[in-house]
């Protein structure tokens, strides 16, 4: 079945105005499966059917809801970015490796799997095994029922984070070096991706809201000038994102401020990263989070060069307290005042499962938020 291009069939005028921004909740059934392929006790056979039967599903509900963009919930990955340290030879566990600044809202903790969780260090040189994510689009193309994107994470998660002193620089002489060969092999999947007939690809990028914050290393630079680190970001993100538009899928950006089973990593409005940012990614759509107080107003909306958009993260995915519909609207409106509503679009925040194990909410309220974007995009935008 060939798929279309979000925003073709019509001659190009629709724009998915009902987004998401990938993951799902795991189902029970697969959340367990996924501790026993962990463990040992499953094999990836077995894993996969589990997959399998848990997409459909997952796919058949997105339609009901009247989502504009399917996809496959990042179920066959075991964090949003484990689906390169899967394909890619050359990353190495580490329990010394890097840990993220989790941080939780009043009242919550940061959950001790989080809080403990190291980064994987590069210890060889990196080269493809396989395919990234070959057999997601491929399932995507034989099951979604309509426009459908994958999700590839941004080189800079992993670069210079990655980076171990006297072990990473055997192989990379810096970790600008680690990030554009990341970025190529990154960029040839993306490539693949739009050939094989993906139409709407997406990056997932961490590392941009570090900036908002004047405590966070990206800011500070760590001995590398913080505007040349920005620089080799946005390059390393844009190599990805030509690739994709090249073969003519629709490119997104997502800026995520950190989600992991409901804890966040930065905040701080969007101002200082906003006219690089915004200005010379070259992308379609950037996905921007805007579900709490901590991302700032919509002023910094004003330096989104046109035609592109911006999809409007208001609905969380950290807890289950539905938002209010007049409220979103009244968000909305206010956006309006910086960019033109044809110009906007709605998603949840972020994802609803950056690991396997999920956010602190249940499925049928991940489902109500999802309804809610698709029914306020649609009195919005017809």
């Amino acid at each position: 079945m060939t798929r279309s291009r979000p925003g073709e069939g019509d001659g190009g005028a629709r724009e998915p105005r009902a987004d998401q921004v990938g993951s799902l909740l795991r189902p029970p059934e697969l959340r367990r499966a996924w501790e026993r392929f962990l463990a040992g006790r499953l094999d990836r056979d077995a894993l996969t059917e589990i997959e399998d039967r848990a997409i459909v599903t997952a796919l058949e509900r997105q339609r009901s809801i009247g989502l504009d963009v399917y996809t496959d919930g990042e179920f066959r990955r075991a964090a949003y970015m484990t689906g390169v340290t899967d394909a890619v030879e050359g990353f190495s566990p580490s329990q010394t490796g890097p840990r993220l600044p989790w941080r939780a809202d009043p009242g919550r903790e940061v959950p001790p799997e989080v809080a403990s969780f190291t980064l994987p260090i590069v210890s060889a040189r990196l080269r493809p095994r396989r395919r990234i994510a070959a057999h997601e689009a491929a399932f995507l193309r034989a099951h979604a029922p309509g426009p459908f994107k994958v999700t590839l994470p941004s080189p800079v998660h992993f670069a210079p984070r990655s980076f171990l002193p006297g072990v990473t620089d055997r192989v990379y002489d810096s970790p600008s070096e680690l990030t554009r060969d990341l970025a190529t092999i990154l960029a040839e999947e993306a490539a693949s991706l739009a050939r094989a007939g993906v139409g709407y690809v997406q990056v997932d990028s961490p590392t941009y809201s570090a900036w908002l914050a004047e405590d966070l290393p990206a800011r500070r630079g760590d001995g590398i000038d913080a505007g040349q680190r920005l620089a080799e970001a946005i390059a390393a993100d844009n190599a990805i994102l030509d690739a994709a538009r090249a073969g003519g899928a629709l490119t997104a950006l997502h800026v995520c401020r950190g989600n992991a089973s409901g804890a966040w990593l930065t905040s701080g409005g969007y101002e200082p990263i906003a006219e690089r940012v915004f200005g010379e990614l070259r992308c379609d759509r950037l996905l921007l989070e805007y579900d709490t107080e901590r991302a700032g107003g919509f002023g910094p909306l004003r330096l989104v060069p046109a035609p592109r958009v911006v999809v409007l993260g208001l609905v969380t995915t950290k807890y289950g307290r539905l938002e209010s519909r007049d409220e979103l609207l009244r968000r909305i409106e206010a956006a309006t005042a910086f960019l033109p509503v044809e110009r906007l679009a709605l998603s949840p925040q972020c994802g609803f499962a950056s690991n396997f194990r999920g956010n602190p909410l249940t499925e049928d309220e991940q489902w109500r938020k999802l309804e809610l974007v698709a029914s306020v995009a649609r009195e919005v935008w017809g």
